[in-house]
């Protein structure tokens, strides 16, 4: 018999309603509402808007055509909620990408050491974190945080809409940067010292964990941070790979039981996420494909529009492809807006040919990612003292064979793609493992192994890639802040 679930799958710039189908061997997925994520800008300030969102899931959940067993939602994660003590909201909650909060970590880092965060967190530092946001709104006060009676990820926000239930799931509490893996609870003296309120701080619960019903239909916490689920959707039956979920982030990292928050991991300024079945992510965050679809936005805007199935004409017209290189990283391309003036300004600082033509842009763009992917992964490695014989990358980037073949060739190791709805098909199989469909993560794992088959690309071109990799080092090094 057909088991039907339902993956709410929320990413950055884009949403989607899924109905996950399981017959017992195979699992397939069927969109039933695709939408936009269109953040709002007022009074200076970058707000999700999660009225618009929360309408376009009851527009998808009425499209439901059949008996459902279950519904679960993953969004992005460091953004959080605050509810009053009537359960209403309090005010939009504010977008990741807002530069009001300029200068807070130093703030944060006079009240309590850099290195005391790491060592109670394990999470990397970056300004996004939701820690630094409420540090803003003590630094600059705000009335918000003594009309705040609860807390909760985005995600959860969503689950408290569906079902009344106010809870935190694992593994998106784990990237707020307040979340302390010893204690395996909320860090309240670390918040505490910062002069930040623990009173609003939900239960933590973790994936699988029935939190009510929308209509009779149960509400399952997913692994709701949506990288938690991507991994959930590795298809391997082996412990010797790296994965790399590819959206408008990159999330290069390794599954592993427990974290590590020793000297080597602090210094590399890894981030040690919560995983399904109480499994940690030792990743790291890449800027991503932001900076291709900023740049095809500005081109839009001027009459040229492009799709990945372009990217290898364009890119082969360009006969030096290593001639401009940028840190994908750099805080330059952090906020919305001219991506290829901010690559060309970079270029030109660190003398560099500057990229001119779109061609030259995407070709700086591609091979830029792939070498920062070389870089982070020798980095994790080293932290891990690991080894690995290959990198599935996952999610929507898998489609990007440019980009791929690329990553292959810059890290020397075989790249398996594939599960472009890795996030919603992981989404789906933890409500399917809660429901006793499946039997555990690894049961679920051999049969995406089964039945997904990834392309794989094979590195080629080692010695120039490895040549251009050095030089790749050098402009990190040269705009690396001191």
């Amino acid at each position: 018999m057909m088991r039907h679930v339902v993956a709410i799958d929320l990413g950055a710039t884009s949403g989607r309603v899924i109905d996950v189908q399981f017959n017992g061997d195979t699992i397939a997925l069927e969109p039933l509402h695709r939408f936009m994520n269109l953040p709002v800008t007022a009074s200076n300030t970058l707000y999700w808007d999660v009225l618009s969102l929360w309408r376009e899931i009851q527009e998808g959940l009425e499209r439901i055509p059949h008996p459902t067993s279950s519904i679960g939602v993953d969004t992005w994660g460091v953004d959080f909620a605050l509810l009053d003590r009537n359960g209403q909201l309090l005010a939009n909650p504010i977008h990741y990408r807002d530069r009001n909060r300029d200068g807070i970590m130093e703030w944060v880092f006079e009240r309590v050491p850099r290195r005391e965060v790491f060592a109670r967190t394990g999470i990397q530092f970056m300004q996004l974190n939701g820690l630094y946001q409420l540090a803003e709104w003590v630094r600059h006060p705000s009335p918000l945080l003594n009309a705040a009676h609860t807390l909760l990820t985005l995600p959860d926000l969503f689950h408290y809409w569906l079902t009344g239930t106010r809870s935190c799931e694992f593994t998106d509490a784990t990237t707020l940067q307040f979340y302390n893996p010893t204690l395996g609870d909320w860090d309240r003296e670390l918040l505490s010292q910062i002069g930040i309120p623990t009173h609003f701080l939900s239960e933590i619960v973790m994936p699988g964990t029935r939190l009510g019903s929308w209509n009779g239909i149960p509400v399952i916490a997913p692994a709701t941070h949506d990288t938690g689920s991507a991994v959930v959707a590795v298809p391997t039956t082996t412990s010797d790979f790296a994965y790399l979920s590819s959206g408008t982030w990159s999330l290069l990292g390794l599954e592993l039981d427990h974290p590590i928050m020793n000297d080597l991991a602090y210094e590399a300024n890894v981030t040690n996420e919560g995983g399904y079945g109480g499994t940690f992510r030792l990743l790291k965050n890449i800027m991503g494909l932001w900076l291709i679809e900023q740049s095809l936005a500005v081109w839009s805007r001027e009459g040229a529009s492009y799709r990945y199935e372009d990217f290898p004409s364009l890119i082969g017209t360009v006969e030096d492809p290593f001639r401009s290189m940028v840190d994908a990283d750099d805080m330059r391309f952090f906020s919305p807006g001219d991506i290829p003036a901010h690559i060309r300004a970079y270029c030109q600082e660190t003398n560099q040919p500057v990229p001119t033509t779109h061609a030259e842009v995407l070709t700086c763009i591609h091979v830029s990612m792939a070498m920062k992917y070389r870089y982070v992964l020798e980095m994790l490695l080293k932290v891990a003292n690991r080894t690995i014989t290959h990198l599935y990358i996952i999610g929507g980037g898998s489609r990007n064979h440019t980009l791929n073949q690329m990553t292959a060739n810059a890290i020397g190791l075989p790249v398996l793609a594939g599960a472009s709805e890795a996030t919603a098909l992981g989404n789906g199989l933890v409500q399917l493992i809660a429901l006793g469909e499946l039997g555990n993560l690894a049961q679920a794992r051999q049969m995406l192994s089964d039945s997904i088959h990834p392309t794989q690309y094979e590195p080629s071109d080692s010695a120039q890639w490895t040549e251009a990799y050095q030089r790749f080092i050098e402009i990190i090094q040269l705009t690396q802040p001191k």
